[in-house]
Protein backbone atom coordinates (compact mmCIF):
# COMPACT_ATOMS: atom_id res chain seq x y z
CA UNK A 1 0.00 0.00 0.00
CA UNK A 2 1.56 3.65 -0.87
CA UNK A 3 2.03 6.84 1.56
CA UNK A 4 -0.27 8.40 -1.09
CA UNK A 5 -3.18 5.63 -0.70
CA UNK A 6 -3.00 6.39 2.90
CA UNK A 7 -3.74 9.98 2.53
CA UNK A 8 -7.20 11.57 2.51
CA UNK A 9 -8.88 10.76 -0.71
CA UNK A 10 -11.40 12.68 -2.13
CA UNK A 11 -15.03 11.47 -3.84
CA UNK A 12 -15.87 14.45 -5.68
CA UNK A 13 -19.29 16.01 -5.13
CA UNK A 14 -21.48 14.16 -8.22
CA UNK A 15 -18.47 11.76 -9.43
CA UNK A 16 -16.69 8.74 -8.24
CA UNK A 17 -13.39 7.16 -7.36
CA UNK A 18 -12.13 3.82 -6.92
CA UNK A 19 -9.29 2.11 -5.44
CA UNK A 20 -7.57 -1.29 -5.24
CA UNK A 21 -7.35 -2.34 -1.00
CA UNK A 22 -4.85 -5.04 0.26
CA UNK A 23 -6.66 -7.54 2.88
CA UNK A 24 -6.25 -6.69 6.58
CA UNK A 25 -6.53 -2.96 5.44
CA UNK A 26 -9.06 -0.73 6.92
CA UNK A 27 -10.94 1.79 4.97
CA UNK A 28 -12.09 4.75 6.79
CA UNK A 29 -15.43 7.26 4.89
CA UNK A 30 -15.98 10.76 5.97
CA UNK A 31 -19.42 12.15 5.44
CA UNK A 32 -16.96 15.52 5.27
CA UNK A 33 -20.20 17.95 5.25
CA UNK A 34 -22.74 15.42 6.98
CA UNK A 35 -25.51 15.05 4.51
CA UNK A 36 -23.97 13.41 1.29
CA UNK A 37 -24.93 9.77 0.62
CA UNK A 38 -22.45 7.75 -0.53
CA UNK A 39 -23.12 4.90 -2.64
CA UNK A 40 -20.16 2.27 -1.51
CA UNK A 41 -18.92 -1.48 -3.89
CA UNK A 42 -16.31 -3.93 -3.12
CA UNK A 43 -15.32 -6.37 -5.71
CA UNK A 44 -12.80 -9.32 -5.36
CA UNK A 45 -9.41 -7.95 -6.71
CA UNK A 46 -9.16 -11.11 -8.61
CA UNK A 47 -12.36 -11.49 -9.92
CA UNK A 48 -14.96 -8.40 -10.28
CA UNK A 49 -17.84 -11.12 -11.18
CA UNK A 50 -17.29 -11.45 -7.06
CA UNK A 51 -18.91 -8.17 -5.36
CA UNK A 52 -20.61 -6.99 -2.27
CA UNK A 53 -23.81 -8.24 -2.68
CA UNK A 54 -26.80 -6.60 -0.30
CA UNK A 55 -28.99 -9.34 -0.33
CA UNK A 56 -26.68 -12.05 0.91
CA UNK A 57 -25.77 -9.61 3.07
CA UNK A 58 -28.97 -9.14 4.63
CA UNK A 59 -29.74 -13.19 4.46
CA UNK A 60 -26.79 -13.55 6.20
CA UNK A 61 -27.09 -10.96 9.44
CA UNK A 62 -30.57 -11.43 9.22
CA UNK A 63 -30.98 -7.24 9.51
CA UNK A 64 -31.42 -4.36 7.41
CA UNK A 65 -27.72 -3.51 7.70
CA UNK A 66 -25.52 -5.03 9.71
CA UNK A 67 -23.86 -3.28 13.26
CA UNK A 68 -20.15 -2.85 13.32
CA UNK A 69 -18.62 -6.22 14.12
CA UNK A 70 -20.85 -7.58 11.25
CA UNK A 71 -19.82 -8.38 7.82
CA UNK A 72 -20.79 -7.58 4.13
CA UNK A 73 -20.58 -10.89 2.06
CA UNK A 74 -20.48 -11.10 -1.51
CA UNK A 75 -22.72 -13.78 -3.63
CA UNK A 76 -20.42 -16.30 -3.43
CA UNK A 77 -21.57 -15.73 0.37
CA UNK A 78 -17.81 -14.81 1.74
CA UNK A 79 -17.07 -11.73 3.11
CA UNK A 80 -15.22 -8.88 1.93
CA UNK A 81 -15.87 -6.07 4.21
CA UNK A 82 -16.24 -6.05 8.42
CA UNK A 83 -18.16 -3.24 9.73
CA UNK A 84 -15.42 -2.08 12.29
CA UNK A 85 -16.73 1.38 13.44
CA UNK A 86 -19.63 3.84 12.82
CA UNK A 87 -19.77 7.41 14.69
CA UNK A 88 -22.64 8.66 13.10
CA UNK A 89 -26.41 7.87 14.06
CA UNK A 90 -25.91 4.06 12.17
CA UNK A 91 -28.69 5.15 9.34
CA UNK A 92 -27.14 3.15 5.87
CA UNK A 93 -29.82 1.85 3.31
CA UNK A 94 -28.78 -1.33 1.69
CA UNK A 95 -32.31 -2.02 -0.41
CA UNK A 96 -32.22 0.97 -3.14
CA UNK A 97 -30.15 0.09 -6.56
CA UNK A 98 -27.88 2.79 -7.31
CA UNK A 99 -29.30 6.04 -9.83
CA UNK A 100 -29.20 6.16 -13.38
CA UNK A 101 -30.49 7.97 -16.40
CA UNK A 102 -33.59 6.05 -16.03
CA UNK A 103 -34.40 7.11 -12.16
CA UNK A 104 -33.43 10.91 -13.51
CA UNK A 105 -36.11 10.67 -16.21
CA UNK A 106 -38.85 9.30 -13.89
CA UNK A 107 -38.15 12.00 -11.58
CA UNK A 108 -39.27 14.20 -14.67
CA UNK A 109 -35.36 15.26 -15.59
CA UNK A 110 -34.83 15.85 -19.45
CA UNK A 111 -32.15 15.51 -20.63
CA UNK A 112 -28.28 13.95 -18.61
CA UNK A 113 -27.92 13.62 -14.95
CA UNK A 114 -24.77 12.83 -13.53
CA UNK A 115 -25.50 9.06 -12.04
CA UNK A 116 -24.43 6.95 -9.61
CA UNK A 117 -24.46 3.86 -12.10
CA UNK A 118 -22.03 5.89 -14.54
CA UNK A 119 -19.75 6.92 -11.75
CA UNK A 120 -18.69 3.16 -10.46
CA UNK A 121 -18.17 2.67 -14.66
CA UNK A 122 -15.70 5.59 -14.94
CA UNK A 123 -14.26 4.74 -11.36
CA UNK A 124 -13.62 1.34 -12.45
CA UNK A 125 -12.29 2.43 -16.27
CA UNK A 126 -9.61 4.89 -13.96
CA UNK A 127 -7.70 1.99 -12.39
CA UNK A 128 -8.47 -0.71 -15.39
CA UNK A 129 -11.30 -2.21 -14.58
CA UNK A 130 -14.72 -2.82 -15.99
CA UNK A 131 -18.16 -4.92 -15.43
CA UNK A 132 -21.29 -4.71 -17.02
CA UNK A 133 -23.11 -5.82 -14.05
CA UNK A 134 -23.88 -2.92 -11.58
CA UNK A 135 -24.71 -4.51 -7.54
CA UNK A 136 -26.99 -2.86 -5.37
CA UNK A 137 -24.70 -1.13 -3.31
CA UNK A 138 -24.39 -0.07 -0.17
CA UNK A 139 -25.93 3.50 0.57
CA UNK A 140 -23.59 5.06 3.61
CA UNK A 141 -25.72 7.36 5.58
CA UNK A 142 -28.99 7.11 3.18
CA UNK A 143 -31.95 7.17 5.58
CA UNK A 144 -34.24 5.46 4.02
CA UNK A 145 -36.88 3.90 7.13
CA UNK A 146 -39.36 1.36 5.89
CA UNK A 147 -42.89 1.60 7.44
CA UNK A 148 -44.98 -0.78 9.45
CA UNK A 149 -46.58 -1.57 6.28
CA UNK A 150 -43.73 -1.82 4.64
CA UNK A 151 -43.67 1.30 2.81
CA UNK A 152 -40.36 3.33 1.76
CA UNK A 153 -39.78 7.28 2.55
CA UNK A 154 -37.16 9.28 0.77
CA UNK A 155 -35.36 11.35 4.11
CA UNK A 156 -32.62 13.63 4.63
CA UNK A 157 -29.36 12.11 6.11
CA UNK A 158 -28.91 11.96 10.01
CA UNK A 159 -25.31 12.49 10.12
CA UNK A 160 -23.17 14.95 11.19
CA UNK A 161 -20.56 16.77 9.43
CA UNK A 162 -17.51 14.39 10.16
CA UNK A 163 -19.36 11.30 10.49
CA UNK A 164 -17.64 7.87 9.41
CA UNK A 165 -17.66 4.47 9.17
CA UNK A 166 -14.42 2.09 9.25
CA UNK A 167 -14.59 -0.82 7.04
CA UNK A 168 -11.96 -3.80 7.30
CA UNK A 169 -11.37 -5.63 4.04
CA UNK A 170 -11.39 -9.20 4.04
CA UNK A 171 -10.07 -10.19 0.97
CA UNK A 172 -7.60 -7.99 -1.59
CA UNK A 173 -10.57 -6.04 -3.17
CA UNK A 174 -11.60 -3.03 -4.96
CA UNK A 175 -13.57 -0.51 -2.98
CA UNK A 176 -15.60 2.05 -5.29
CA UNK A 177 -17.20 5.09 -3.96
CA UNK A 178 -19.97 7.73 -5.63
CA UNK A 179 -21.23 11.08 -3.77
CA UNK A 180 -24.31 10.75 -5.26
CA UNK A 181 -25.47 13.06 -7.63
CA UNK A 182 -29.26 13.30 -6.48
CA UNK A 183 -30.77 17.17 -6.51
CA UNK A 184 -34.40 16.26 -7.31
CA UNK A 185 -35.23 14.77 -3.86
CA UNK A 186 -33.57 15.63 -0.14
CA UNK A 187 -31.84 12.56 0.19
CA UNK A 188 -28.38 14.69 0.23
CA UNK A 189 -30.24 17.47 3.00
CA UNK A 190 -32.88 19.75 2.49
CA UNK A 191 -31.08 21.84 0.33
CA UNK A 192 -30.32 18.97 -2.08
CA UNK A 193 -26.91 19.99 -3.32
CA UNK A 194 -24.46 17.15 -3.29
CA UNK A 195 -21.31 17.63 -1.24
CA UNK A 196 -17.48 16.30 -1.94
CA UNK A 197 -16.70 13.13 0.60
CA UNK A 198 -13.27 11.67 1.25
CA UNK A 199 -11.93 8.07 2.22
CA UNK A 200 -8.47 6.55 3.19
CA UNK A 201 -6.58 3.43 4.22
CA UNK A 202 -5.81 3.35 8.13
Amino acid sequence: MTNAMNALQLIPARGGKAARVKSGATLRVVNTHGSQVIDTWAFNADDVTEFMSMEHTRATCKALCPAPGGAFVTNKRRPILTFVKDTSPGIHDTLLAACDVYRYQLLGHAGHHDNCTENLHRALNEIGLATERVPCPLNLFMNIPVGGNGGLTWLPTVSKPGDCVELRAEMDLVIAFSACPMDLIPINGLACIPTEAHFHVL
